[in-house]
Order: C-alpha cells, then sequence, then structure tokens
C-alpha cells in the first residue's frame, strides 16, 4: 500500500514536471518571440531615425555634398565664449592711426552705379534740359548716368526692297532677288531661328511662352510654325551631332549615363516614359542619344563596336553585364553615387574617410599633374585612402548588430560589390573619381523638363538631343551658342560633307570662331 501511495505521488510529480516544462517552452518560445518582435521594432525605429535624418539634412542641410572641416577645437572655444560675446562690450580704448587708402577700383564700370559693358552693347543718349532758370546757362561739361533698359521685346523685321529694273533694249523687267536664307521661302531669318533655338534649350523657354512673346509684340505667328522651325534646324544639325558622337566614341574614358523623359503619347492621357543616354567624351563633348527604353539594348546599340576603353558609369547593373562580356572594356564606378548610401544611412566615418580622399584628389589637380606623374601620386597619397575606407567597411561588415536590411548594410554591399569598378582610378590617371561632370551636363534636360514638361512625340525627343548636345557642347567650350548656330546654319549648307566635323562646336571654335558668319540684321547697323 505504502509502494502504490509512492509510485502514484512519483507519477503525479512526473507529470508537475512535464507540465511545467511545457509551460517553461511555451514562455521561452513567447520570449524569443517577443524578442524578436522587438528587434523588427528597433531596426524600424532606427531605420525611420536615420531616414528623418536624411529629410532633415534635405530640408535644413547643405545641398553641397562637399563636406565642412570645422576643427572642434575651435568649435568648443567658440561655444565657449559665446556669453562673452553676448555682453556688452567694453569701449575700446581710442587711438589715432594714419595710412593711405588705395581709390576704389570698379573694373571697368563707368560711374558710381557699378553699370559695367563692353564695346558691343548699343548705347542710347538721351539729352537731359537744364531745370527751369538756367537756360541760359553755360555749360562747362556734362556729367553721364547710365542706367540698364530693356525693350519689350528684341524682334526686328526686316524688310528687303528688291528693285524691278527693265534693262535697256527688254520687254521684260527684272527682280533682284533677296539674299538667300537658310530655309528658302521660310519667314525665319537665321538671327530668329538661332534665337528661338537658344531661348528653348539654353534658357528652357518652351515655344508656347515664345509665342505669347511674339503676339505682345505685335507679331503673329503661328506656335506650329515655330515647332516645324525647331525640327527643321535639328534636321540641319543632325549630321554635326553625328560626327560629334563619333568622336565621342573615340575617347579613351567615355562616361555614361540615363535620365528619364516623356515622350509620345501612351494613350489613356498619358505620355510614354522613354529616356535619353548621355555621353561625355574625353574632349569635353557631351552627346544626347534617345531611346524609349532603360535596358541594356540601347547601351549595345550605341557602343556596338565603335568603343573601346573605360567606360566610367554609376551603379546600374546593365552597364556591369554589358562591360563583363567586352574584353575591350574596363568598367569603372562613380565614389560620388556610392558615397549617396553612406549619407542616407548617416555614417560620419564613411563619408569623412571618402572626403579625405577627394582632398587628395583636388591636390592632385591643383598641382596640374598629368600622365605618370599623377597615377604615381594617387598611388602614393590616394591608395592609401581608399584601404581605409575598405578596411572600415569589412570591419563594419563583421559586426553582429548590424541588421541585413538597414541603410548602413545596404551601402556597404552596394560598394563592396563594385570594389574593382571604384578602384580603376588607381591604375589609369585619366579616369576620374565621378561622373559629376556628366551630372552637370544633363542639368539643361532636368530643368528644362520643368518648363517644356515632355516631348510630344519620339522625333521631338531626338530633335531635343540633337540641338541640346550641341549647345551643351558650346557651353563647355564656352561659345555663345547663339554666335556658334548663327554660323553654322548658314555654312552648314555650303560645307562639304566630308569635313562636317568642323562644324562641330569643338573644331568650329579653332577654325571658324575669330570671324564666324552674322546675321543681316547684324550686318545692317542692328
Amino acid at each position: 500500500m505504502f509502494s502504490a501511495s509512492l509510485r502514484q505521488r512519483y507519477a503525479d510529480a512526473q507529470a508537475e514536471n512535464a507540465a511545467l516544462r511545457e509551460r517553461l517552452a511555451a514562455a521561452e518560445a513567447k520570449r524569443r518571440e517577443a524578442e524578436q518582435q522587438r528587434r523588427e521594432a528597433e531596426q524600424r525605429y532606427q531605420a525611420a531615425q536615420t531616414q528623418l535624418e536624411w529629410f532633415k539634412r534635405q530640408l535644413f542641410g547643405r545641398k553641397s555634398e562637399k563636406q565642412l572641416n570645422i576643427d572642434p577645437a575651435v568649435q568648443l572655444s567658440l561655444l565657449a565664449g559665446l556669453a562673452d560675446e553676448l555682453a556688452p562690450p567694453a569701449p575700446p580704448p581710442e587711438e589715432t592711426i594714419t595710412y593711405k587708402r588705395r581709390k576704389k577700383c570698379r573694373d571697368g564700370a563707368v560711374n558710381d552705379t557699378g553699370l559695367r559693358f563692353d564695346e558691343s552693347v548699343p548705347v542710347r543718349v538721351i539729352e537731359v534740359a537744364p531745370p527751369a532758370g538756367l537756360e541760359g546757362g553755360e555749360v562747362i561739361g556734362v556729367r553721364s548716368t547710365f542706367r540698364l533698359a530693356q525693350r519689350r521685346a528684341s524682334f526686328e523685321i526686316l524688310e528687303y526692297r528688291c528693285p524691278v529694273i527693265k534693262p535697256a533694249g527688254a520687254h521684260k523687267p527684272v527682280t533682284t532677288p533677296a539674299p538667300g536664307n537658310v530655309f528658302a521661302g521660310s519667314l525665319a531669318d537665321v538671327s530668329f531661328l538661332a534665337g528661338m533655338v537658344v531661348d528653348k534649350f539654353a534658357y528652357h523657354l518652351p515655344l508656347y511662352r515664345q509665342h505669347q512673346r511674339l503676339k505682345f509684340a505685335g507679331i503673329q505667328v503661328s506656335r506650329a510654325t515655330l515647332s516645324r522651325l525647331v525640327m527643321r534646324v535639328a534636321a540641319l544639325l543632325a549630321p554635326i551631332h553625328q560626327a560629334q558622337l563619333e568622336h565621342v566614341l573615340m575617347s579613351h574614358v567615355l562616361a555614361m549615363d540615363e535620365t528619364p523623359i516623356k515622350a509620345g503619347y501612351a494613350g489613356n492621357g498619358k505620355m510614354s516614359q522613354a529616356w535619353f543616354w548621355p555621353l561625355y567624351g574625353d574632349a569635353d563633348e557631351i552627346s544626347f542619344t534617345y531611346a524609349a527604353t532603360r535596358a541594356r539594348s540601347h547601351i549595345e546599340a550605341t557602343l556596338a563596336e565603335h568603343f573601346r576603353g573605360v567606360l566610367l558609369t554609376d551603379g546600374y547593373a546593365a552597364y556591369a553585364r554589358y562591360a563583363r562580356e567586352r574584353t575591350a572594356i574596363t568598367h569603372a564606378q562613380c565614389w560620388s553615387h556610392m558615397r549617396r548610401g553612406f549619407e542616407r544611412a548617416g555614417a560620419e566615418p564613411a563619408l569623412r574617410l571618402i572626403a579625405a580622399l577627394y582632398r587628395e584628389e583636388a591636390r592632385i589637380r591643383e598641382q596640374g599633374l598629368t600622365g605618370a606623374d599623377k597615377l604615381a601620386a594617387r598611388r602614393e597619397h590616394c591608395q592609401p585612402r581608399v584601404e581605409a575606407f575598405w578596411q572600415w567597411c569589412e570591419h563594419q561588415l563583421s559586426q553582429a548588430a548590424l541588421e541585413p536590411q538597414s541603410p548602413l548594410s545596404k551601402a556597404l554591399h552596394y560598394a563592396l560589390e563594385r570594389r574593382a569598378g571604384l578602384e580603376v582610378f588607381l591604375s589609369d590617371p585619366e579616369v576620374p573619381l565621378d561622373t559629376n561632370h556628366l551630372e552637370r551636363g544633363i542639368r539643361p534636360i532636368a530643368l528644362g523638363k520643368r518648363n517644356w514638361m515632355f516631348c510630344a512625340t519620339e522625333v521631338g525627343a531626338e530633335a531635343v538631343g540633337i540641338i541640346q548636345s550641341l549647345i551643351g557642347t558650346c557651353r563647355l567650350h564656352g561659345i555663345d551658342p547663339y554666335t556658334y548656330l548663327v554660323d553654322v546654319l548658314q555654312r552648314v549648307g555650303q560645307h562639304p560633307a566630308s569635313d562636317v566635323i568642323a562644324l562641330t562646336p569643338r573644331v568650329w571654335k579653332r577654325r571658324f570662331a575669330a570671324a564666324p558668319l552674322t546675321s543681316d540684321i547684324e550686318r545692317h547697323g542692328g
């Protein structure tokens, strides 16, 4: 009896222990689930905090990617002395100082208003009558005051009065032909064509606004006429753009990117998504090619068998896939694009390491080093900075606390996956650190889209690419696009097709810029 009771109590104890173990296991599972939820909540909080800090920097921070180099000791000393600065200052001791002051020089200012202009600016002289009571006085001098003025429009009409002559002994009169024009029978002088194109593509003034300006100036020209003129100008300039593109593709280092644009009607009141693919060559020339897609096929079609060298791009994977299949192409990648991930993650140590690399590159550039000297300087000064950056990245990835989906983790993987492309500049002195020069070249497209919004047709988008390529290259070479277009639009019809490269801005500057062709409005004192 006693033994059976013990056995029963032992069995009950075993059952109770089993129940306790089950409850303990359930509690442990709940604890692990709560811990996982806590970690996920912490991760979401950190991501939200990082995003909030990034938004704050976008709203209130500096827009430049350059870092401010502030000495912490100086900053602390400024804060420590803030109270003293806010206190009323003691009156300074008085002393007598004698010095010589150099006369003010206003760098060509014509009077005290500081207005500056060169000899090409027309000046209209207005004679001011003397005040009442001084009409009979002797004029002993004139003091000129200059003011900058503007007409409501700069349009003029050229009237060619062509005499009709009846030769002696002839029955039929002969009409003197009007001077030739860019487009036969067109209402537009070359000066208007160039001005219209420059206003639209250099100063982002859409044709509908130009139409309004013409209307208020008393000139009736339809918007359809303006559109046709732009398309005819683009068609005339197309061979020049093609020659420039072929020269760009001969570069040793070619920077390439893509930027979206709306072009063509997709139906349902929407425009189709299309792309400009700008290319920037060694000789500071930029060419915008157009495609209805962002697919790798356009890269292959554009570069094809024409390009051999270093292809410098951002991190878009299509470039890397294309370059891997071409032994004649080395793929270099942009440090500026890579840096943006660390900026979004608020990774100050990474930003400081990248800033140190850019400072070394700036010193090399300031010294004017090229070729082997530049390469040696990069290996001596830039390579240690690069190695320190990679060591920091690998150390961060080894940290167990780093969440896989955190902004920092994504930035680290982005950088390390592109390490080979980011280091190409260390072995080739002609390769820049980034594609910022190309980004600056794309800016007119971005500014233009805010004004003309879209291209009605794909043909129109191609015309934008042609004209913007030549105007953008003029800007890079310091050429006035109006002067260039006035000359080239007149010259292209009589220039040999075999030498069309001479009409690209780069070559035109050397061969024709000293004595460009002008329009009748300038030749006749306009």
